[in-house]
């Protein structure tokens, strides 16, 4: 049987980013995570398609981490799912 991609299971009071990175930044990107006192967590859908999802709380800060990211590593930010 194949395996089907699933969207991460994200709770309330959460948001998310997409983006997009090449599949050699990704370990890259989840150092910075780790670094970042538990800033977000990380899903990979498939090479460097991620799904960054942190408490609502921190929201700027996961912000101006897409940001950085962007400049840094040239990540692509991805359309917000419905509901995120």
């Amino acid at each position: 049987m194949p395996r089907v991609s699933q969207p991460p299971l994200v709770g309330e009071g959460m948001v998310t980013r997409r983006v997009l990175v090449r599949s050699e930044d990704v370990v890259f990107v989840k150092g910075i995570l780790e670094a970042s006192e538990g800033l977000a967590q990380l899903f990979a859908e498939g090479g460097g398609d991620l799904t960054l999802a942190a408490p609502a709380c921190r929201e700027e800060e996961l912000d101006a981490l897409v940001e950085d990211l962007v400049l840094e590593v040239g990540a692509v930010r991805k359309p917000q799912a419905s509901g995120s």
